[in-house]
């Protein structure tokens, strides 16, 4: 476990999925992380209920006065609550897979499945049951986001524009920390907070240029999962984010590639993939079909500038063999665009 961490920011990893008891779990996890983390952010106070228990691990890092974690609960049984003097902070449970559950006396119980968010502000006690769940989980001030949320529990879905923003951002904020100096990491907590509120409001305002980085992120997961769609342009991603068109250029204005140049590259990557697969050759026809060119031409001349080669001479630098019964359709494909 890392130690001495600074105080604007640090790391946090532990795991007790295989401690004997609820409590001796407990103890270890609250040690190891307010040695890590600090004992400005304690972590809540367990207590396991009749047939409680407490096996997860946990990954975080922490920026100012917030920290972003990745927890997988293989069995967290009993209630929650924080000390006095830590009842100004805000937790978000972004549900990853499994359900967590949460119960108070005055809102009930809500089940959160994969897919769901839940916000609350510390301070009441909050019975959570989770087996077999992972979630992100925010620890945020209260300032600004506490009053977007009052006393309550509030669940709602996790696919809006605003918190794919939210979660691109922590994954940057994640993987770039260690390098940030104290002026980025204050900037990134800045844009952590900004982009909480607007999941809250569910409304992002980013022209924010700290948030360029996120929505860049945001963009490019998404253009990822829609490579095969003929409608995937600037202009959907931006209506799918809720900003505009403009917005996303600028972006990607700090990137080496366009929005239009990063979706290319994708798909040229993913069609270099199949032609290099163990098993079958597809033809330049399918693949341009495929990964949305406008003919085979238009692909065969976007590969060739990407890979210095055309489709047919990669495939045939990897070994593949020629398509049985259709030995010529390369080639008489390419010679129009070579």
């Amino acid at each position: 476990m890392a130690t001495n961490a600074p105080r604007t920011s640090g790391a946090f990893t532990a795991d007790v999925t295989t401690s004997a008891a609820p409590d001796q779990g407990f103890a270890r996890f609250r040690d190891g992380w307010e040695a890590q983390v600090g004992t400005e952010y304690p972590a809540p106070r367990f207590t396991p209920g009749a047939t409680g228990d407490f096996r997860i691990s946990a990954r975080a890092v922490r920026v100012h006065d917030s920290v972003i974690a990745e927890v997988e609960s293989r069995s967290l049984i009993g209630t929650n609550d924080v000390p006095d003097h830590c009842d100004d902070l805000v937790l978000m449970h972004v549900v990853r897979h499994g359900s967590w559950n949460f119960a108070r006396r005055r809102d009930g119980e809500i089940a959160v499945p994969a897919g769901g968010f839940m916000a609350q502000r510390a301070g009441p006690v909050t019975f959570e049951a989770a087996r077999s769940a992972a979630a992100k989980v925010l620890i945020l001030p209260a300032d600004d986001l506490g009053p977007l949320i009052g006393d309550r529990l509030i669940a709602a879905s996790a696919h809006s524009a605003e918190m794919r923003l939210l979660l691109a951002h922590t994954d940057v904020v994640r993987q770039n920390l260690a390098d940030l100096t104290a002026s980025g990491a204050q900037s990134a907590h800045r844009a952590l907070i900004e982009l909480a509120g607007a999941v809250l409001r569910q409304q992002a305002d980013a022209a924010e240029p700290q948030l360029a980085p996120a929505l860049a992120r945001a963009a490019r997961n998404l253009a990822d999962a829609r490579l095969t769609d003929p409608e995937l342009s600037p202009t959907l991603l931006a209506r799918e984010l809720n900003v505009s068109v403009r917005t996303l250029h600028r972006a990607f204005g700090a990137t080496d590639e366009t929005v239009a140049g990063y979706v290319r590259r994708r798909r040229l990557e993913l069609a270099r993939r199949e032609l290099a697969a163990p098993q079958g050759r597809p033809a330049v026809s399918e693949l341009a079909a495929r990964w949305q060119f406008a003919d085979s031409s238009h692909f065969i001349r976007a590969f060739k500038r990407q890979y210095g080669l055309t489709p047919t001479e990669f495939a045939r630098a990897a070994g593949k063999p020629a398509r049985e019964g259709d030995p010529g359709e390369f080639s008489a494909n390419e010679n129009d665009g070579s």
